[in-house]
């Protein structure tokens, strides 16, 4: 569990019983208790098997919405719904060398413009022999971006490195060395799923 979801719940459960306890009418606090609950159930952490080998993961549970085939590599691009799991992971280990964040819009993270114009924030890990660059994309529910991460830091393949809240998107560029595994429509599991492969020397 998100420590944020503990407060969303816990504020929304007092404004419940306040408002019971001020109209003395029980079931008028009723819908802050679900929203209570709700929060619970969002903010969801579950653990997760993390997978060995030279092999990358997806940074976040969705679905793959488009992969963009590029002279300099590839770009996998996944798609976040309110009902899936919101904490991002890192795709691979190693050391954090990047961590830029652009002010942008707020459209439907679904659409390909998202990938431009949206806010969002990028980090590039570095592992020595190659690096990959991601992007947490804000949608048109989700405002605010979470990155627990700064550069000089490490990583683990698919440790945790912040979150979105609500609806949102994840983009990850690949360079030629790796080989994407997944295609699109494919839904993917964020530090469990293999999304690409280090290409053999």
């Amino acid at each position: 569990m998100v420590v944020t979801g503990l407060i969303y719940a816990s504020v929304l459960a007092v404004i419940g019983g306040g408002l019971a306890w001020f109209t003395q009418i029980p079931w008028v606090g009723a819908p802050f208790y679900l929203l209570a609950l709700f929060c619970l159930w969002f903010f969801r952490d579950p653990e997760r098997e993390i997978p060995t080998g030279p092999v990358a993961v997806s940074p976040a549970d969705g679905k793959v919405v488009r992969i963009r085939r590029k002279p300099e590599g590839t770009q996998l691009c996944i798609f976040l719904n309110v009902f899936d799991v919101h904490v991002n992971r890192s795709p691979i280990a190693g050391k954090v060398t990047a961590v830029e964040y652009n002010k942008g819009k707020f459209l439907v993270a679904s659409k390909d413009e998202a990938s431009y114009e949206n806010e969002r924030n990028t980090m590039t890990v570095d592992n020595g022999q190659s690096s990959v660059r991601f992007s947490q994309i804000a949608g048109l529910i989700a405002r605010r971006i979470v990155c627990t991460k700064i550069p000089g830091d490490y990583v683990t393949m698919g440790e945790r490195i912040g979150l979105i809240k609500f609806g949102s998107r994840v983009d990850v560029d690949f360079g030629p060395e790796w080989e994407v595994t997944v295609r699109e429509g494919e839904r993917v599991s964020a530090g469990s799923s293999v999304v690409a492969k280090r290409k053999a020397l």
